[in-house]
């Protein structure tokens, strides 16, 4: 970094600070002990600064599955006014990129390094055994809240994680990959990749809590206000408590990840904006962007894929369906979007804004097209579950029709058409590394006492593992080469500081590689080479030809990305010699990223082995009166393999309540007693519901019940049931389609009551419906499939 000419940027600290190791050594006593306390001297040892008076705090905000074309910041139809403040008083970035997906993002962002290099080559609930995809970030690549905490900031994290390992996140730990094992002093949020909005299970710091009734001020309760409140109650006690200390906070909500979830006052500020469709949307956006300068204006709109559908080619009769799904989108984005507003609100309000360096990222990847058609129940995809959307809406009439959307009763997401127009002007969607609808997000840096505004966008091509390096830039904090005890990883990224106040510097980036699921790219030098791979997230089920696949004989694109703004112009037959360097490099990358084997990442999917899916290593289980609260990813896989649940119960007559319950009420398992009745509930994401029931009421006194569900064939399809009473059958009957990975990403398994949103509709306006008798034991065993 030219230290004359961007100086102003520079906050400098005294060079004796410059630490190879940390965190630092504990300060040594000023006094001198003598043999009597008349013999001695004393002088109260002083704690050193190791970073000047006037650092500033830092806030990275990171918004979840939003693309370029949402945000009417730059160009989009979805109403920003935080983002476009911060924008107004800094700098923007219009080729700053993700990975294409969350864990892997956070995991760069967080470390400063490749998503695969820190074992991040996809999300944590489909981690495997090679090294670039464990799900695990290596202690030898220390986070940024590690690094500040040690040079004396403190540090906290609010919302999404979904950085820590599937099986470890009960509340036994272990805790060293969880928030406050990678440095952060503080973490309020979920642990997993999404959350209901209205019934999430919350985590302060290593222990599971139940989160407020209500949050930001209303009657009713609502994440992404919750996780505002928190951060507003952290700022106020850190300024009251450590008011000469710098803090370091990492905002990261649930939202815009499905399920779209918010309040009717926010989605009906849309209604009827889109009724046009996502073809048009495009097109407005597209003028929008041009207009503002956010795009050059020789850029070409990149067309629709044959795969998915035009808006013209939806029935009229769906139409009103798949508008509401967008329109409660759009909603949910700016009600997150003005929580943010709050956080700043209140650094304003304790004069501490002028002194906070703010990233605000548009976007851990581009514009999710997981909700495939539109659905109520977005896990649907990732089991691999075809549905038609009459299916959807027959479900949807019983629930409320229309108005139930957006509400705690569905886990609707849009329709992939809407999430490729909010990827305006690009190809692609979230999951694909080979296109920027993918990868290429939005972001506004502001710092009101450093950096001046300036509404050029900045055109250098960058990434988010260029984040942490350019925060220790500005610091003037040299990287360690030893945290925690542990020898570190080479760093991936590079400031881009020289870039703040000088929009028209040259780019220092020259390679970056790409890489989610086998949809993968290279950039180098103003060039891009890429590879779609063998699915495209629009499409349903399970792609033809999938265990055939080879990335040996994938079709791969080039583009000249000076020239071509948006991926438009495909030169791999005009320019052989230069797709094939690029491929060459592409694979050295690769290797140097432990991004091998290509499509590593696919291994423990619904399309190749669901059965290495991250999984507890127990085969057995008991349980000893009623258990609330085990996380659903290390929880018994009921529902996904054969196994036998038997409890020893005091029913009382006329028994009612819950048993056992797994995940919730957009998809789980459930056993529980209704006037003496013995229930069974098999809930596929709410648009299938299998009931197996007793004819006649069990006898009051203590019974043994005993719940077996054998495979019929393999995971993801039919399951037979069989409810015991004593060893006596009392009712069967089949599942039809039983679960690939898992129902939820963050509900639980509870045992006595359901906790979470209740799974059955039956006893929905009785939750949690605790058993009204006695449960002693649960036994829960695997058998062994047919």
């Amino acid at each position: 970094m030219n230290r004359i000419l961007f100086a102003v940027l520079i906050v400098t600290s005294s060079s004796s600070y410059a630490q190879d190791i940390l965190p630092f050594p504990p300060a040594p006593s000023g006094s001198q002990a003598g043999v009597t306390i008349e013999s001695s001297t004393y002088n109260k040892r002083v704690e050193p600064k190791y970073v000047s008076p006037d650092a500033p705090n830092i806030l990275i905000v990171l918004i979840d599955d939003v693309g370029a074309g949402t945000p009417s910041t730059y160009g989009g139809e979805i109403n920003t006014p935080t983002l476009s403040r911060i924008a107004r008083s800094g700098v923007s970035y219009n080729r700053f990129h993700s990975t294409a997906m969350c864990s892997p993002t956070r995991a760069a962002l967080l470390t400063g390094r490749n998503h695969t290099r820190v074992g991040n080559g996809q999300i944590a609930a489909v981690a495997n055994d090679f090294d670039g995809f464990s799900g695990v970030i290596p202690k030898t690549s220390a986070t940024m809240a590690e690094v500040l905490k040690a040079y004396g900031y403190n540090t906290s994290a609010f919302g999404k994680w979904h950085n820590t390992p599937e099986v470890q996140v009960t509340n036994k730990g272990p805790f060293e990959y969880w928030p406050t094992g990678y440095g952060f002093e503080y973490f309020y949020g979920f642990l997993a990749g999404e959350a209901s909005q209205y019934e999430p299970t919350m985590v302060r710091n290593t222990n599971y809590v139940e989160r407020p009734e209500t949050s930001g001020g209303n009657d009713h309760y609502h994440l992404s206000e919750d996780l505002a409140d928190d951060a507003i109650t952290w700022l106020r006690d850190q300024k009251t408590y450590a008011p000469d200390k710098p803090f370091f906070m990492y905002w990261a909500p649930g939202a815009s990840h499905g399920p779209h979830q918010v309040s009717k006052e926010w989605a009906d500020k849309y209604n009827g904006k889109f009724d046009d469709g996502w073809d048009t949307y495009r097109e407005r956006v597209f003028a929008n962007q041009k207009k503002l300068g956010w795009i050059p204006e020789g850029t070409q709109l990149t067309p629709r894929m044959e795969s998915m559908a035009s808006w013209e080619s939806i029935p009229e009769d769906e139409k009103p369906f798949q508008r509401r799904l967008m329109e409660i989108f759009a909603g949910f984005t700016e009600h997150a979007d003005a929580q943010v507003g709050r956080i700043i609100d209140e650094l304003e309000r304790q004069e501490r804004l002028d002194n906070t360096l703010v990233l605000y990222i548009w976007g851990d990847n581009g514009s999710s097209a997981e909700g495939l058609y539109g659905t109520i129940s977005e896990q649907l995809t990732q089991n691999g579950i075809q549905t038609k959307i009459s299916q959807h809406l027959d479900a949807l009439e019983e629930l409320g029709g229309l108005d139930a959307l957006g509400g705690p009763k569905t886990d609707n997401m849009y329709h992939a058409g809407w999430a490729w127009a909010g990827s305006t002007p690009y190809r692609g969607t979230k999951l694909q590394g080979a296109y920027f609808g993918g990868t290429r997000q939005p972001m506004a840096v502001s710092w009101p006492a450093r950096l001046k505004t300036d509404k050029v966008a900045r055109s250098q091509f960058h990434h988010v593992v260029d984040i942490a390096p350019t925060i220790y830039d500005l610091l003037d904090i040299s990287l360690p080469q030893v945290v925690n005890g542990f020898t570190q990883d080479p760093i991936d990224g590079l400031s881009m500081a020289y870039s703040l106040n000088d929009p028209n510097a040259e780019g220092r980036r020259h390679t970056q590689f790409f890489d989610i699921m086998a949809s993968r790219g290279v950039y180098h030098d103003g060039w891009f080479a890429s590879a779609r791979g063998p699915r495209e997230p629009w499409v349903g089920g399970i792609p033809p030809g999938i265990r055939e696949w080879s990335p040996l004989t994938d079709k791969w694109e080039l583009f000249n990305i000076e020239e071509d703004w948006s991926q438009s112009n495909d030169l791999a037959k005009v320019n052989p010699k230069k797709l094939a360097e690029m491929k060459a490099l592409f694979l050295t990358e690769s290797a140097k990223n432990k991004n091998l084997p290509i499509g590593g990442g696919l291994w423990s999917s619904v399309l190749y082995h669901p059965e290495d899916a991250p999984a507890t290593p127990y085969t057995q289980w008991s349980f000893y009166g009623p258990v609330s609260g085990t996380p659903e990813s290390a929880a018994p896989k009921l529902g996904k393999v054969s196994s036998k649940v038997a409890m020893d119960v005091n029913v009382p007559a006329g028994a009612c309540g819950v048993l056992y319950a797994l995940a919730g009420f957009s998809g789980g398992l459930t056993c529980y007693m209704d006037d003496g009745k013995l229930c069974y509930e098999f809930n596929l994401f709410e648009i299938e519901r299998t009931k197996v029931r007793s004819k006649t009421p069990i006898s009051a006194g203590k019974h043994r019940i005993e719940v077996v569900s054998k495979l019929v064939k393999k995971i993801g399809g039919p399951i037979d049931i069989s409810l015991l009473v004593d060893g006596k059958e009392v009712a069967k009957g089949r599942v039809p389609r039983g679960l690939s990975l898992h129902f939820t990403g963050n509900a639980t398994f509870d045992i006595g009551r359901d906790q979470d949103s209740p799974v059955s509709l039956d006893y929905y306006d009785r939750a949690p419906f605790a058993f009204d008798g006695k449960i002693q034991t649960t036994e829960i065993r695997y058998l062994e499939s047919k």
